[in-house]
């Protein structure tokens, strides 16, 4: 499922993890739990994957992260700033070191002028840094979508601990 490419780059994520003693945990929409899937298909993982959050509806969002009903109203489920709210609160949460977070247009359908399908919103947490987010407008089909989203979540991790 997952190519050689994205495996050996989570293989590192998670033994940089063990090394530094550090947990992770996801909180993904638009993924389905992808990311949290990549993670543990390396092995010694369960050394440093701590939970993950599939919070797919905005009522998940809300009730399992603790997302304010306001920030989805005003700005959409798909917005930087429920991407860094779904992080944060992650991170609280599970009592971990890092997080990342992805919220996203995965399509068909479900895209609009201003939200196109294959606009992807991902933030990521870590208690020693700032929280870091990047939005993303990618091309392919649904699953080419979530892969890519799934592949740059891993990068966003891997660059907080750069």
């Amino acid at each position: 499922m997952f190519t050689r490419e994205l495996l050996i780059m989570t293989s590192e994520l998670v033994h940089i993890c063990r090394d530094r003693d550090l947990t992770i945990s996801t909180a993904e929409s638009c993924t389905g739990g992808l990311i949290a899937a990549c993670i543990t298909s390396v092995p010694g993982s369960s050394k440093v994957f701590d939970s993950g959050f599939c919070t797919y509806s905005n009522n998940a969002k809300i009730q399992t992260l603790g997302i304010s009903n306001s920030v989805i109203l005003n700005h959409g489920a798909v917005s930087k700033e429920v991407a860094i709210a779904m992080c944060e609160n992650a991170i609280k949460k599970s009592n971990v070191d890092l997080t990342v977070a992805v919220t996203g247009i995965a399509g068909p359908g479900g895209g609009t002028k201003k939200k196109p399908v294959g606009t992807v919103e991902i933030a990521s947490a870590y208690t020693k840094k700032t929280t870091i987010r990047k939005k993303f407008q990618f091309k392919g089909s649904r699953e080419e979508i979530r892969l890519l989203t799934v592949k740059e979540a891993i990068i966003m991790l891997l660059k907080q601990l750069k």
